[in-house]
């Protein structure tokens, strides 16, 4: 019969608790047999001397086992992809669509935004009428319908990882690799997957500023997804700079509707080809890599994803006729303001979390768990790398809702964009591929 105390000891001198002894330590962060404090040490342990690979496998199974794991009986693949985060990244809301209208089905469950970083389902949650937290019966409706749902997890979707975050966030203990792998993935492989793709980001607007520690947490949850029956595979993206020009929830939906209805071209929809070719491939959607992502493009560039965007939009109580009218139903922030550029030069640098960091101020983001989010607020025409602009020439434009809330912005804009005289060296966006 295990026990928290014996478990929390075995981790204390460095040794690997068994497969037994992390699912009755899953089950009882469930049900509320283990205390805050033995939880609380647990993570501390877990954060100082790591699991092992075997463990860490042990945990996130356990863990994805601690509550409802979903059974689909579709006539495709079941895909995902999930994203470390970062600033103006809303690949979310192309690829479950797109993917949906190559034959793939998408249970995509997302999560709000955390820090500097924008959620999908805030985003969506800018669309009047949207629902994102469906019962298990809506969710399934859901996907009849459009063959996608972006939605939040249920109390019922790994509840052993909702207690456990809850502590590591008070607990300094967010940081370790064993419990950021086992907390993505028993989410991710409750919903169900027949294949997962991961956007490891790294740069100045994501959480891994360093290219080391992103390729490490790529290979342990490449390395423990398979071990856990999930075949997947890893992207290093770059995040320095936003991955779109919008930043702000109505912002990014507006982005992302010209793309899917007018505009089908840019750093998004190269990512969101590259993450959903290798999720065709690897479902057997697609010969290769390369055809899966020619099929993404070609999905996204002839109206296809848009019609599914349209119909899970719909079946998620939002508008009808959300495609075809988007831009009267979201909301638009008072005070609209160009910053432009002080003086003639090229763009060299960004601040990613600085200009992420910009949108929260202004309530873009929350900065404590129950602030209430305006989502028509947030930055646009955000200027690219490397870009050569004259002295004057819009940087970007500020929505506020407040003169005082656009003048903080426009002063964190400045720090945060460098002009230059030289022409910068512009990371590639997709810098390693690891599965």
């Amino acid at each position: 019969m295990s026990d928290a105390r014996s478990i929390i000891a075995k981790l204390r001198q460095r040794q690997t608790p068994s497969r037994d002894e992390l699912t009755w330590f899953a089950q009882s962060l469930a049900d509320g047999t283990v205390t805050d404090a033995q939880a609380g040490a647990f993570a501390m342990a877990v954060c100082l001397n790591g699991l092992g690979d075997a463990g860490r496998v042990a945990l996130t199974m356990a863990m994805r086992d601690s509550g409802q794991v979903l059974v689909w009986d579709f006539d495709g693949p079941v895909l995902d992809k999930h994203s470390t985060g970062g600033v103006g990244d809303c690949v979310s809301l192309i690829l479950a669509p797109a993917l949906a209208a190559c034959g793939a089905y998408v249970p995509m469950i997302s999560g709000r935004g955390l820090g500097h970083t924008g959620g999908t389902l805030d985003k969506l949650d800018a669309i009047p009428g949207v629902s994102t937290q469906l019962s298990e019966r809506r969710l399934r409706d859901v996907m009849t319908k459009a063959g996608c749902a972006i939605v939040g997890a249920t109390a019922q979707i790994a509840p052993a990882d909702k207690r456990l975050y809850a502590v590591r966030d008070v607990t300094a203990t967010v940081e370790s690799m064993d419990l950021i792998t086992a907390s993505i993935l028993s989410k991710k492989l409750a919903a169900g997957l027949d294949g997962l793709v991961l956007d490891v980001k790294v740069g100045s607007g994501a959480f891994m500023k360093d290219a080391e520690d992103a390729r490490a947490l790529a290979d342990a949850l490449v390395n423990t997804a398979n071990a856990a029956g999930c075949k997947t595979t890893a992207l290093i993206t770059d995040m320095s700079q936003p991955l779109a020009p919008a930043l702000g929830n109505a912002l990014e939906v507006a982005h992302v509707m010209r793309t899917l209805t007018t505009s089908p071209s840019g750093p998004l929809v190269e990512i969101c080809a590259a993450l959903g070719g290798v999720l065709l491939a690897n479902g057997g959607l697609a010969k290769d890599v390369q055809a899966g992502a020619d099929a993404i493009v070609s999905a996204i560039s002839d109206g296809r994803a848009a019609e599914r965007f349209g119909a899970m939009i719909a079946a998620m109580g939002g508008p009808v006729h959300f495609v075809e009218n988007w831009p009267r139903f979201l909301p638009e922030a008072t005070v609209i303001r160009e910053i432009n550029a002080p003086g003639a030069g090229f763009v060299t640098a960004m601040d990613g979390e600085a200009l992420g960091l910009a949108v929260v101020d202004m309530g873009g983001g929350r900065k404590v768990e129950n602030d209430v989010i305006n989502p028509g607020v947030g930055l646009s025409d955000v200027v690219r790398l490397g870009t050569k602009v004259a002295k004057g020439q819009p940087l970007c434009v500020v929505h506020a809702a407040r003169p005082a809330e656009a003048d903080r912005a426009e002063a964190a804009v400045r720090a945060a964009i460098t002009i230059g005289p030289q022409a910068p060296t512009v990371p590639d966006l997709i810098t390693e591929r690891i599965g």
